[in-house]
């Protein structure tokens, strides 16, 4: 009986670590992700090297993804002269250019927040067909652009303000990386035009 019991509790801990390395791994280099802002302009991920960037991927009509934009503009505010950088990106139902605009207009967002396609999102996180996956998805990028932590493991640390500032504190103390140079508005012309 011990042993049976042992054994199952063996395989359980086998089963979670390896759909843990299957989900998400990190530290690893951020793709690159291009976002359309309300205004239509592009602005690309990578912009932001150099800070630590908080990226969420919402659905527009879900108040636990607007609870935690909220969430993500106190932290702008407190950490943003440190480097810290909130960005929000929605897709799927309701994530057309005018409705992102009018939730960041109604939220009081101080933060970059636009829309992307479901494809480019599922490409961004890796995600293949058949995963599931959870809203919002919390990525946290460090200022040379790996990601270092991240929700997609259902690990809910990074939706609590608390525990998500226990994670960003020993990020923004690293320093900037000398090659990089923060951008102060960063965005791109739709059709590479400037």
């Amino acid at each position: 009986m011990r042993l049976r019991r042992f054994s199952s509790v063996i395989v359980s801990i086998a089963l979670a670590a390896s759909s843990l390395v299957a989900q998400a791994p990190a530290p690893r280099k951020s793709p690159e992700l291009s976002i359309t802002k309300p205004s239509g302009d592009d602005m690309l991920l990578s912009s932001f090297k150099g800070k630590v960037v908080v990226v969420e991927f919402l659905f527009i009509g879900s108040s636990h993804c607007l609870q935690l934009a909220e969430m993500l503009n106190k932290l702008q505010a407190d950490l943003g002269p440190r480097g810290f950088q909130a960005v929000a990106v929605a897709f799927g139902p309701h994530s057309d250019i005018a409705m992102v605009g009018h939730v960041a207009e109604r939220l009081h967002l101080t933060y970059p927040v636009g829309d992307t396609t479901s494809e480019n999102v599922d490409a961004y996180l890796g995600r293949q067909g058949t995963e599931k996956l959870k809203i919002p998805q919390m990525i946290v990028i460090d200022r040379k652009g790996f990601i270092r932590a991240a929700t997609g493991t259902g690990n809910p640390t990074l939706e609590d303000e608390t525990l998500l500032r226990v994670v960003l504190e020993p990020l923004l103390k690293e320093p900037v990386p000398s090659s990089s140079t923060p951008h102060a508005t960063p965005s791109a012309k739709k059709n590479g035009q400037s």
